[in-house]
């Protein structure tokens, strides 16, 4: 008898001890962190726009040519990775991913990297290495539409870099932080070269915080970038100033904004996708910013109204070109639980072109989204 339980208690422990060594050897033995987000859209356009799923604009024959899209192309799906800590050094990592890569078809959507970087913390500051986003005109308005008005007055992307960060404290709850970088030369490709061969491109921002009404945080933020590509033997400036700004105004309402100026922008989604002029390889000004007012009422509920505008120097244009693109937008988000939320946003858009009408378009745009 006693046999006979020594073979039935060998019989379920062996499988559970295989079981436990073949976990340890899949899982990291650094603190590993899984997030995410699922996200359905559901979207309707009065006109025609590029490229359907969102918004960049809205096409120069599309107008009264009405659309529905429906995708779960923005799905999310992401690692932080914690550890180990050396004396005072702290590393960390994240990587991220979303569902709009390019290429595929609407229901066999491609994986995108969205972040994937290394980060080290010192006590005197945080380097960064791999890609994440801009340095630049780091905010980002709170919509619904995936591009979160890039190529409507919010400049700024992801892209490849090593990043340096310093922060300071200069008196109680008033800071300093500077952050500086090399990034990939990300050029226009209507050429062989895209850009690489000059080398990176550099970028910088300044950021001052200050208690605001109510003691809450308001920050002011001054950055810029600055780098050529290159064209065979012809060597094109990209270059930007732009300021952002975070400021709590009454009880639950925070303003954001930012603003920018600058030459040969596309790679950062400026200039409604212009960069390079590909008649005589000059590079096109353009201008622009959003402002928007988020408003957090309560009882599960979250506002945001705001407008955004890209507009290009017409002189560098050529005709037919995209000459001005506006967005003006209100959404309202409602969170079921901690970790669902639906949310409504209806947005106007307004495309002017060089020498052709203008074409506008109203979208109304319903998302459903869990996140974990």
């Amino acid at each position: 008898m006693a046999r006979t339980l020594i073979i039935l208690v060998a019989t379920v422990a062996l499988p559970s001890l295989a079981a436990d060594q073949a976990k340890s050897n899949v899982w990291s033995q650094l603190d590993v962190q899984i997030y995410g987000r699922l996200k359905a859209d559901v979207s309707y356009d009065s006109s025609r726009v590029e490229p359907g799923d969102y918004v960049k604009w809205v096409t120069d024959s599309g107008q009264d040519d009405d659309e529905t899209n429906i995708t779960a192309n923005e799905t999310r799906l992401g690692l932080i990775i914690k550890g180990p800590q050396d004396g005072k050094i702290k590393t960390s990592g994240k990587v991220e991913v979303d569902f709009y890569g390019n290429g595929a078809a609407e229901n066999k959507a491609e994986i995108m990297m969205r972040h994937g970087y290394v980060q080290i913390e010192t006590p005197t500051c945080t380097i960064l290495a791999g890609q994440t986003s801009d340095i630049i005109s780091p905010l980002v308005p709170r919509t619904l539409n995936y591009s979160v008005l890039w190529w409507a007055g919010n400049m700024g992307y992801r892209r490849p870099q090593v990043r340096f960060t310093r922060q300071c404290e200069l008196a109680k709850d008033v800071t300093v932080k500077v952050d500086a970088g090399i990034t990939r030369t990300i050029g226009d490709t209507f050429l062989a070269e895209a850009g690489e061969d000059f080398g990176p491109t550099a970028q910088a921002r300044v950021g001052l915080t200050v208690p605001g009404l109510d003691k809450k945080p308001l920050t002011v933020g001054i950055s810029g970038h600055w780098g050529k590509e290159e064209y065979g033997n012809t060597e094109v400036a990209t270059w930007s100033a732009n300021i952002d700004a975070t400021i709590p105004m009454d009880k639950g309402v925070t303003l954001k904004a930012e603003w920018f100026i600058g030459r040969n922008l596309d790679a950062l989604l400026g200039g409604i996708g212009h960069g390079v002029r590909t008649s005589d390889l000059e590079g096109i000004d353009a201008k622009g910013g959003w402002v928007a007012a988020e408003i957090e009422p309560g009882c599960g509920w979250s506002l945001t109204g705001g407008v955004g505008m890209d507009n290009p120097d017409t002189e560098d244009l050529a005709s037919g070109n995209r000459d001005l693109n506006r967005c003006i937008f209100g959404n309202a988000i409602y969170a079921i639980n901690k970790n669902t939320k639906v949310g409504l946003e209806v947005s106007h858009w307004k495309t002017e072109f060089v020498g052709k009408p203008s074409v506008d378009d109203v979208r109304c745009q319903f998302s459903v989204i869990y996140e974990f």
